[in-house]
């Protein structure tokens, strides 16, 4: 039986729903249901974040999760296809009546992705203070506790209403399926038949 963590919310059920229409059969998690069996798969119902931890530990064999959380978390898994699911990008984000200034020796950047902000900063050879929340990041620049912030954009709708805009993109992320290094060599022929099966679903799909 192969295992697959799944991230809780949308890209779940658009997972789930091309399971449904690979084996003919209903794949929904129920209500508060966090373990899910069907057709010889066990899906896990599991934050977005910690997906990966559970497929690199072997908790799972398999998971879906966003490029964005992949890149943020640096794990050690196979990523083995693009479901071109959940797409969206990881920009940055700033005040509409401001420019982003690279030249500024101080800038203030609020994020959950601490890594990919970093990372993109340091490219750039821009010194930048890096503070970490965890929720209601668009609130920051509104308080004057950061100069900027960098999130997940899907249609820019949350950030226009909260007085912010887009300066930069930085990624674009959609949902990847990752495999633990183990279980791609242990069950191999299992996941490879899997694999073809969801990339010619994909393929369809576009």
């Amino acid at each position: 039986m192969l295992t697959i963590a799944l991230p809780k919310g949308r890209i779940a059920e658009d997972t789930l729903a091309i399971f449904a229409s690979l084996f003919g059969t209903d794949f929904a998690f129920s209500g508060r249901e966090l373990i899910m069996e069907r057709e010889g798969f066990r899906f896990l119902n599991v934050r977005n974040q910690d997906v990966p931890t559970y497929v690199e530990h072997g908790a799972a064999d398999l998971g879906v999760v966003g490029l964005d959380v992949i890149t943020e978390k640096e794990p050690d898994v196979v990523d083995l296809l693009d479901m071109r699911l959940g797409q969206c990008s990881v920009a940055i984000g700033i005040p509409e009546t401001e420019q982003l200034d690279w030249s500024r020796p101080d800038i203030k950047v609020a994020t959950k992705m601490v890594n990919i902000a970093k990372n993109y900063f340091a490219q750039k050879a821009v010194g930048v203070e890096v503070l970490k929340l965890y929720g209601s990041i668009e609130l920051a620049p509104l308080v004057g506790l950061a100069d900027a912030i960098v999130d997940i954009v899907e249609t820019g709708t949350t950030m226009r209403e909260n007085g912010l805009k887009v300066a930069e993109k930085i990624m674009d992320s959609s949902a990847h399926l990752i495999a633990n290094k183990q279980s791609f060599y242990a069950k191999k022929a299992e996941i490879l038949d899997l694999y073809s099966k969801l990339s010619e679903a994909v393929k369809e799909s576009e």
